[in-house]
């Protein structure tokens, strides 16, 4: 069985007009989001084999402060066809995978990652984490996906991907949910 872990980027800043979209930095709240994320990853005792992601800033430093709460994380593999990439597009990038990969985390943006999962998890009314995801896929926010698969060059919509867990901020810490600061 594969195991796919997404996780999209934390609360970032908007406080420096001048910033390109690509260096803005996390907000304390997505410093926190980031941590607190990491935390709940290692309760659940997620163990990702291999990491890509995004080397946009706000992606870097939700990744460090992942890292800082999960403890253990591979370095990251960086690429920048993540950076506000197409469901398609992190897709490719999923299938050149190694079969041997057993987990894989992908780290990077809406809404390619929630494109990702709609397009992955069939929309036949039996997960309703899926339905969530429908609603919104929020900063910092873990999915983890599953299907029964021998490589990733064959990761499709029609390969019977589950939508196995999804963790919000929120759910871990009411303070990190919308409109609480």
């Amino acid at each position: 069985m594969k195991t796919l872990i997404l996780l999209r980027h934390a609360k970032s800043g908007w406080d420096d007009p001048e910033l390109r979209d690509f260096d803005r930095p996390l907000n304390e709240k997505g410093i926190r989001a980031a941590v607190t994320m990491g935390r709940k990853a290692a309760a659940d005792g997620l163990k990702p084999e291999r990491l890509i992601a995004s080397p946009a800033v706000r992606v870097m430093q939700t990744l460090e402060g992942f890292r800082e709460g999960i403890g253990e994380l591979p370095e990251p593999e960086w690429d920048r066809r993540i950076y506000l990439a197409s469901s398609a597009t992190l897709l490719e990038v999923l299938h050149e995978t190694d079969p041997g990969v057993e987990t894989l985390m992908l780290a990077g943006h809406n809404p390619g990652l929630e494109d990702l999962i709609l397009e992955l998890v069939a929309d036949d009314g039996t997960s309703p984490l899926r339905d969530l995801v429908e609603v919104k896929f929020p900063t910092a926010s873990l999915a983890r996906l599953s299907w029964d698969g021998a490589d990733w060059a064959s990761l499709s919509a029609r390969s019977g991907v589950r939508l196995d867990a999804l963790t919000r901020p929120r759910d871990v810490d009411p303070s990190l949910g919308p409109n609480a600061e």
